[in-house]
């Protein structure tokens, strides 16, 4: 018998707020050893519009997640938007719209965060991946020496 198949489209948005200025923190994400500081190191880190990211990891007794994001927009020190796909083992579990958006907020920077994503068959949840990306947004918060 055929597991049943599902889709869970979702958007959430999180808004953060860091002291350091939008170029510092743009390069947090744009830059692969920057960016390495707070989101899993890239195997592949091709910062432009057409380029690659990838990495996979997970826990050592546990599946492999693979992350494999393709940048569609760059805006410097603005807006990134990329799409993603994520798998756990040989499972496509989503697929992602992302935009980081980098407004001045007096001396610092408040980043808005939106995901657009299509959750697959009971895999992931909307819940999960937004709980995630907010732990990350926190570590990003640490690598720029505020937490």
């Amino acid at each position: 018998m055929e597991k049943e198949r599902s889709a869970n489209h979702d958007t959430f948005v999180i808004e953060k707020t860091y002291k350091a200025a939008p170029d510092r923190v743009f390069a947090a994400w744009s830059d692969p050893e920057s960016k390495a500081q707070w989101f899993p190191r890239a195997e592949k880190f091709e910062f432009r519009v057409g380029g690659q990211e990838f990495n996979r990891g997970g826990p050592t007794d546990g599946p492999v997640y693979t992350y494999d994001a393709r940048y569609q927009e760059i805006v410097p020190d603005r807006r990134i938007v990329y799409s993603y796909v994520m798998d756990m083992g040989d499972t496509r579990i989503s697929v992602s719209v992302t935009t980081v958006e980098f407004r001045p907020a007096g001396e610092g920077t408040r980043l808005v965060y939106t995901e657009q994503g299509v959750y697959l068959d009971g895999h992931d949840t909307p819940e999960q991946r937004q709980h995630g990306t907010n732990v990350l947004l926190d570590r990003l918060s640490q690598a720029l020496g505020e937490g």
